[in-house]
């Protein structure tokens, strides 16, 4: 048995009815602050809980509630929870027992619900409207306030099993099954630990305590309750030694503290006090203390650990304390039948490593301590140690909670599958951040993820500022990211603005001249596959098939309508970033780095582009330039072609450029380069001159819109 879904209206966050769907096993809740993630746990722990309280508050209403609705009837709050089998669950099993008088369908799997209702008892409704009507003002927190003062404290709350329309009230110990724990972010961890004095740690050393004769499958229950007996016995008869100790410890001094009993009268009808006593295990647990061994034997009490690593034992322990609320052998009856534990920001105190860590244990034993796992998280470590299918996103726009799952926008088709894996595989913590951020934008390489903050800075735009996250997917892998985010497609993907930013890649192949043919090379390998090649080849050599651009991406999305959340932003006359940086900054030497190979030569290019410029000037560009293929190829450009010499020029100028740079490398200098710019600039010093590259431009500002 698992719980399904979960629905919520007008708590806190969520107005209309929202339904939340889990897995069986861990659940992941991520999304912006205020998205609803924390109001999820509070709804489950309502539900199942039986140690919070379950009267809730006015500010614990969702205030968006009309005027006429708030005047028409009295707010109330439901939430409710489906459970169904497990499918690997036994034919009667204890889940089943326990929720037998909850079942809503007995059909396999079988479904159960459990519902609360926080609202007003009918017979106070008819006071509450002609309160209301009274209430002379037009401002919804005049009508809150006066619920608060006259209504709030008449409020009372339900809880039904079943079909909710029946109103079958929940019986008193039907919840006792259900073990509910929930982790604050905020936690005082020392308060439970380092004590046997404070119950967690009591409870656990109670249930630990003989346990290699607890957990012998050898030994039969009652031989077990034997031998366990025996050691208590054998303890109590060892500690009585001390006692006797301590009493002939105070033979003298016993006489000197009561000599005023006579005195005082206490010792009437022939009594008088003295000291007698026997000590139990169970006494004795709060004489022991947490510690920390080092391997040198040297131990400290735990109080001298850091937050974190208190913060892990404290989870360890919590564990072993549900172990033992669950265990039938040890409690009879009074086992818990389901256990439930709720997580908030478990990131807090653990550095990424342990984050990580600690998310897989869980996930590992999801099976033995724990039945489901909810947890709210900030962290991309966390989603990144988790399947797609465990993460939920929600994301509020408009005062509206929308939830999402990632792991449902991918169908049963092979294709989809692929996908599936592949972002799984690469959910890395830099990848994971695509789903806290606000608006995304996807990049083809290192270049263009490290320069795109520095090019929207460029434009007096700041993507951190905006929560954009820029996600390198390394290569032509959009598709597969994009099926997250695409909502005219599936109604579980995640509603965020999306930009991919993309090359154009132009390509080339030599054409057949008949159908039979085979197109080889000189060593014989078929030469029919497509090659890149610079965007001023295109149609220059009738022997080549050409594509202006071979990046299907660029096809996909044209044709998308315009208040789409996704857009694909690519060259207008480029091949790749690097060329089209070039090809609209001409002239900018500045931008001609130290690690390009033919620096010197493409500066004195730079120097001599004009727009005004002649045939005559482009040819002397082009001797500039050493013999080789390159060369030979440029000269056949500048001779065929209708576009004037100056166009020519900026794209040998760029190709040449193309040619001589190291991407990564180029990459870290370039964002050096012109963020001193921009200082230069805001400071009032020589800067130079330099555009961001149309394309790039059109996607960082509609992104930040």
């Amino acid at each position: 048995m698992f719980i399904k879904e979960l629905k919520i209206e007008n708590f806190r966050g969520f107005s209309t009815e929202t339904t939340i769907r889990f897995q069986n096993g861990i659940n992941v809740l991520i999304g912006a602050n205020n998205a609803g993630k924390t109001t999820i746990l509070r709804a489950l722990e309502l539900l199942f809980s039986n140690e919070r309280p379950k009267n809730l508050r006015t500010e614990d209403f969702n205030h968006s509630i009309s005027i006429d609705d708030i005047i028409s009837f009295s707010p109330k709050i439901k939430i409710s929870a489906i459970l169904v089998e497990d499918d690997k669950e036994e034919k009667y099993s204890n889940d089943l027992i326990t929720v037998a008088s909850w079942l809503t369908k007995i059909d396999k799997p079988y479904e159960a619900q459990i519902t609360y209702e926080f609202s007003l008892p009918e017979k106070e409704e008819t006071e509450y409207k002609i309160a209301m009507s009274k209430v002379d003002s037009n401002d919804i927190d005049v009508l809150w306030k006066e619920i608060e003062s006259d209504f709030i404290r008449k409020y009372t709350y339900k809880v039904f099993v079943g079909n909710p329309e029946y109103r079958v009230s929940i019986e008193s110990d039907s919840l006792k099954k259900f073990d509910f724990q929930f982790m604050n972010a905020i936690r005082d961890v020392e308060r439970d630990l380092f004590s046997g004095k404070n119950t967690l740690l009591k409870e656990v050393i109670d249930f630990f305590i003989d346990y290699e004769i607890k957990t012998d499958a050898n030994i039969d229950e009652d031989e077990k309750k034997v031998l366990i007996k025996a050691k208590k016995k054998s303890f109590t008869l060892e500690a009585q030694k001390l006692i006797t100790s301590l009493q002939a410890r105070m033979d003298n001094g016993k006489k000197e503290m009561l000599k005023y009993v006579e005195a005082t009268g206490a010792d009437f009808d022939n009594t008088k006090p003295t000291f007698d006593g026997k000590i139990l295990d169970m006494e004795l647990y709060s004489a022991l203390k947490l510690v920390v061994e080092n391997e040198t034997g040297i131990k400290l009490p735990a109080t001298r650990n850091g937050l974190g690593y208190n913060n892990l034992i404290f989870i360890s322990l919590l564990l072993a304390k549900m172990q033992k609320d669950s265990s039938s052998e040890y409690l009879g009856s009074n086992s818990k039948t389901f256990s439930m534990l709720a997580f908030e920001e478990p990131e807090a105190h653990l550095h990424p490593n342990m984050q990580y860590k600690l998310l897989k244990f869980l996930d590992r034993n999801k099976s033995h301590e724990v039945r489901q796992i909810f947890i709210t998280t900030h962290s991309p470590n966390i989603t990144a140690a988790v399947s797609l299918d465990s993460i939920i996103v929600l994301t509020k726009k408009n005062d509206v909670i929308n939830v999402s799952y990632p792991g449902k926008v991918f169908s049963d088709t092979e294709k989809d599958k692929k996908s599936k894996k592949y972002v799984e595989r690469f959910l890395d913590v830099t990848k994971a951040d695509m789903f806290f951020a606000k608006n995304i934008i996807f990049v083809e390489g290192l270049a263009e993820q490290i320069l795109l903050p520095t090019f929207a800075e460029a434009d007096h735009l700041s993507l951190t500022d905006k929560h954009i996250s820029v996600i390198n997917v390394n290569g032509r892998y959009f598709e597969n990211f994009i099926k997250l985010f695409d909502t005219q497609n599936s109604c579980y993907a995640i509603p965020k603005k999306v930009a991919c930013i993309t090359d154009l890649d132009p390509v080339r192949k030599l054409k057949k001249k008949n159908s039979s043919e085979e197109v080889t090379d000189e060593n014989g390998e078929e030469k029919s596959n497509w090659k890149s090649c610079f965007p001023f080849m295109i149609d220059s050599d009738g022997n080549y098939e050409y594509k202006k651009s071979s990046n299907m991406l660029t096809s996909i999305y044209q044709e998308r309508k315009d208040d789409d959340l996704i857009r694909v932003y690519t060259q207008i006359e480029g091949s790749t970033f690097e060329y089209e940086l070039i090809l609209e900054n001409y002239s900018c030497k500045d931008l001609i780095s130290e690690s390009v190979s033919n620096r010197t030569n493409i500066k004195k290019m730079m120097d001599s582009i004009a727009k005004d410029m002649s045939k005559e000037d482009l040819n002397n560009l082009i001797e500039g330039i050493r013999k080789g293929e390159f060369k030979e190829l440029v000269k056949q450009y500048s001779d065929n072609g209708d576009a004037s010499p100056f166009v020519k020029a900026k794209h040998i100028i760029a190709a040449r450029y193309l040619k001589s740079i190291k991407k990564g490398e180029i990459a870290q200098e370039l964002a050096s380069v012109i963020l001193d710019n921009i200082e230069s600039t805001e400071n009032g010093e020589e800067h130079f001159e330099f555009t961001v590259p149309s394309y790039i431009k059109e996607a960082v500002k509609w992104i930040c819109q």
